[in-house]
């Protein structure tokens, strides 16, 4: 009897600790989100300090952003191949180190060597976070309570890195925009070994240096060339040359993939339905809100006037809907499905963005931008939880760190394609009205607009693919 009861202890303890490891994990999730956002609204005092030029500071975000999404594939396999434990702590030790190196720089060069450690770092922790958190959550229902969670500190993230931003740089300094990582970070490190036991030995398998070469290569070759077209347009020799350089290793990678004996990325995890449709859907998702989030802040500071500071305090309510409806979804994909919720907060994040869409020049934030906000906040809480319930369905524990780290890429290259898209399309509109007579807020307004119908469109697509790829029958109750 003494040992039954032992036994209950021991299984009590281990359901509590998983739901402190999830807050330790989704903790340094939401570093990796908001580091791709919050540093925008320091750029300015940033450069200024430091002498940089304009086509420079645009590389502070760009050095983040390129070895984050070209290596997140790599990450998740090195994860599956060393230990998903080992991996995210390594991950998370080079981000607070690379932090706090970006805190201190004192010219660009340095500064831009710490965000590409930072960018390689994510890499690493991302996918291997959210592996561990698969792996701690094996029971559907409970899993689904774990990737609300989920979800919402990845909306939260995208939607703090505003607000976030305007506070520290206004009240402490561009370098507290990265300092602020570091005790994070430490925090993590240093209650994750208590709360998730260490990997387990498994099969020890050669990597794929070959596939992981040219997978990186091609996928840094497609992010810096997408990244650049606002700088030097769509049809520059360096965007060509990227692009086809892109083409042409991505395209080897599959080559190689074919044939290889263990490959980094073994092609067949796309014969799962919800895999593929999941990971399409999370690009779109990737492309409608890059262009949400930078529209909306340029809009309400240049055409608004809004200072930083209250530019993110209307953030807020987005981010409230989020977190409230990233609670409820695993109730809603328990009786409709995930594909039906996934479709459904697309539905409802693309009435949203056209709703957002119609804000004149002169708006007022009660009556033209909190409803849309909060629409969209319930949309992208839904979107955010059942795409990625949906990418890692059925996915084996050896191929956990894989599919996140899909996941997490389809979402980085989706949200290089949307804002360079996305940016083109609110040019070519500005420079026609500007044409045309406009005044620049009415024009600013104008491409602003058709950026908000533009990612309302990438949501509309989204939910065709999932209705038309994914089968009801194989998926609609993915959660029972």
């Amino acid at each position: 009897m003494s040992s039954m009861v032992q036994t209950a202890i021991t299984n009590s303890r281990a359901v509590s600790y998983r739901w402190w490891a999830l807050i330790a994990l989704a903790l340094a999730q939401f570093l990796v989100v908001l580091d791709a956002s919050i540093v925008n609204i320091a750029l300015p005092s940033l450069g200024s300090e430091l002498h940089l030029s304009t086509n420079t500071l645009s590389w502070v975000i760009t050095a983040y952003v390129l070895p984050f999404g070209g290596m997140l594939l790599l990450g998740g396999r090195l994860s599956d191949r060393f230990g998903h434990r080992k991996l995210f702590m390594i991950g998370v030790t080079g981000f607070a180190l690379a932090s706090a190196a970006a805190g201190l720089a004192t010219s660009g060069a340095w500064l831009l060597t710490a965000r590409a450690i930072q960018g390689a770092s994510a890499a690493l922790l991302a996918p291997a976070a959210l592996a561990l958190v698969t792996k701690l959550f094996a029971d559907p229902r409970d899993r689904a309570k774990a990737l609300g969670i989920w979800g919402a500190v990845a909306g939260i993230g995208s939607a703090a890195g505003v607000l976030l931003g305007g506070v520290l740089t206004a009240s402490l300094g561009w370098s507290s925009v990265f300092y602020v990582n570091v005790p994070v970070a430490v925090l993590v490190l240093v209650t994750v070994p208590f709360l998730i036991a260490k990997d387990s030995l498994g099969e020890r398998v050669s990597l794929d240096v070959p596939g992981s070469a040219t997978v990186t290569s091609g996928i840094v070759a497609l992010v810096a060339a997408l990244s650049g077209t606002e700088q030097v347009g769509w049809t520059a020799p360096q965007t060509l040359v990227l692009i086809g350089l892109a083409v042409v290793l991505l395209g080897s990678f599959i080559f190689l993939e074919k044939r290889a004996t263990n490959p980094l990325m073994p092609l067949g995890i796309f014969r799962n339905k919800s895999v593929a449709g999941g990971n399409l859907a999370m690009l779109l998702i990737g492309g409608a809100t890059t262009g949400l989030f930078f529209a909306l802040s340029v809009y309400m500071q240049q055409v608004l006037h809004y200072g930083a500071l209250k530019a993110g305090l209307t953030q807020l309510p987005l981010a409230g809907a989020l977190v409230m409806i990233a609670g409820v979804v695993p109730a809603v994909i328990k009786s409709i499905g995930t594909r039906n919720t996934l479709a459904g907060s697309l539905i409802v994040l693309a009435a949203g963005l056209i709703w957002l869409s119609f804000s004149p020049s002169d708006a007022s934030f009660i009556t033209h931008l909190l409803g849309p906000s909060i629409l969209i906040g319930i949309g992208l809480g839904g979107a955010f939880v059942s795409g990625t319930e949906l990418a890692v369905h059925g996915v084996a524990d050896a191929e956990a760190g894989l599919a996140s780290g899909l996941i997490n890429t389809s979402q980085q290259i989706g949200g290089a394609i949307g804002l360079a898209l996305l940016t083109t399309v609110a040019s070519s509109r500005m420079d026609h009205l500007m044409g045309s007579g406009a005044s620049e807020a009415k024009a600013l307004t104008g491409g602003f607009s058709w950026v908000f119908l533009g990612a309302a469109g990438f949501a509309v697509i989204g939910a065709i693919v999932v209705l038309t790829l994914i089968r009801s029958s194989s998926s609609s109750k993915i959660s029972d």
